[in-house]
């Protein structure tokens, strides 16, 4: 049989208080107490094995210590980046992150921080792109202001869209850069999977990809653009969708490096060889792809700084209006893209 929890009432009769002195002492209440009420008040806590309750301390407190953690997919490699920087920051404060996941639905990110202001959660980071469903950002917007107003902060690895200090990975500059340098490499004829068209990220890096592509006097034919899900399966459904199409293509572009990788097994399943016959290339540098062969080239986004820059952010007392804080991508060429001449997708 599980032991008995303790009470607050018998540790209050324990040491001969009230109960509402009991409960300001142990639960953290900003009203005073006398140092030798306090003592007496701890001592029968610790005597008795009274354990506090964490809601209790945090109706006190009006705050708890939890920072909330709001990604999309958690078993993307990106965001366990940002994950690992924002958890490494909290716990330097002595915080506990807790994670929700949102399988990129609008409304359970409102669901969740929803939850996590209901616990009183001291903060939130939210990371991941913003839809272009207005009325899905309109909700969410509406939610972090009641979250705010309640005295919690909100910081965001994403587009500056929701009114609060937030990281800006910079996309579009990266793979307009990127594309520069495929094409520098003598790549000309390009096709993209684009992921999922209500993404701001997935439309950012594709805007990007077509900026430099222009810079080169290069052109990307619509019928080139190839738009699925945002993961590894969705990378690997959509190569079918290029050769359906006999794009000619020598050279893929992923918006993100776990679609490049379910292409790469996909080409390789079509009898297509990487580099020789197309070339591919992603976005983010994640660490898995260093057990990848051939090395994809990307886009590096530093995900743990990301994260780490986040938490800084949320944590930071200061009021004052939203920061911007943006961070650079930086092209990393690799073995993927190191044939300009293949035979491309026929």
């Amino acid at each position: 049989m599980a032991a008995r929890q303790v009470t607050l009432a018998e540790v209050a009769k324990h040491a001969g208080v009230s109960l509402a002195t009991a409960s300001r002492v142990l639960n953290g209440s900003t009203r005073q107490v006398s140092d030798e009420l306090r003592d007496r008040v701890v001592g029968a806590a610790r005597e008795l094995g009274y354990l506090p309750n964490a809601s209790a301390q945090a109706l006190a407190r009006n705050s708890s210590v939890l920072v909330g953690l709001v990604v999309h997919d958690i078993a993307d490699p990106y965001f366990a980046g940002i994950a690992a920087g924002v958890t490494r920051i909290a716990e330097q404060a002595g915080l506990v992150v807790v994670l929700g996941t949102t399988g990129r639905d609008p409304d359970r990110e409102v669901q969740l921080v929803n939850t996590l202001r209901a616990h009183r959660a001291r903060a939130v980071v939210i990371a991941g792109s913003r839809t272009t469903d207005r009325h899905a950002v309109a909700r969410l917007a509406a939610e972090i202001a009641a979250f705010t107003g309640q005295g919690g902060r909100v910081a965001c690895v994403s587009q500056a869209k929701l009114g609060v200090d937030t990281v800006v990975p910079a996309n579009r500059a990266g793979a307009r850069a990127l594309a520069r340098e495929l094409a520098a490499l003598g790549h000309r004829r390009f096709a993209v999977l684009a992921g999922p068209p209500d993404l701001v990220v997935a439309r950012d890096r594709l805007a990007g990809f077509k900026a430099g592509l222009a810079d080169a006097g290069l052109r990307l034919p619509a019928a080139n653009v190839v738009h699925g899900g945002f993961t590894r399966d969705g990378g690997h459904a959509a190569v079918a969708g290029l050769l359906a199409a006999k794009t000619g293509a020598t050279c893929v572009f992923a918006v993100n490096d776990v679609m490049a990788m379910g292409a790469m097994a996909a080409l390789r399943e079509h009898g297509l060889r990487v580099p020789e016959d197309v070339a591919i290339a992603g976005f983010d540098d994640i660490p898995t792809l260093r057990d990848l062969t051939p090395g994809l080239s990307t886009v590096r986004l530093p995900m743990e700084e990301m994260g780490e820059r986040a938490a800084r952010l949320v944590l930071d007392e200061a009021g004052g209006e939203p920061r911007t804080v943006r961070v650079t991508g930086d092209v990393v060429l690799r073995a993927s893209t190191s044939s300009p001449s293949g035979t491309g997708l026929r």
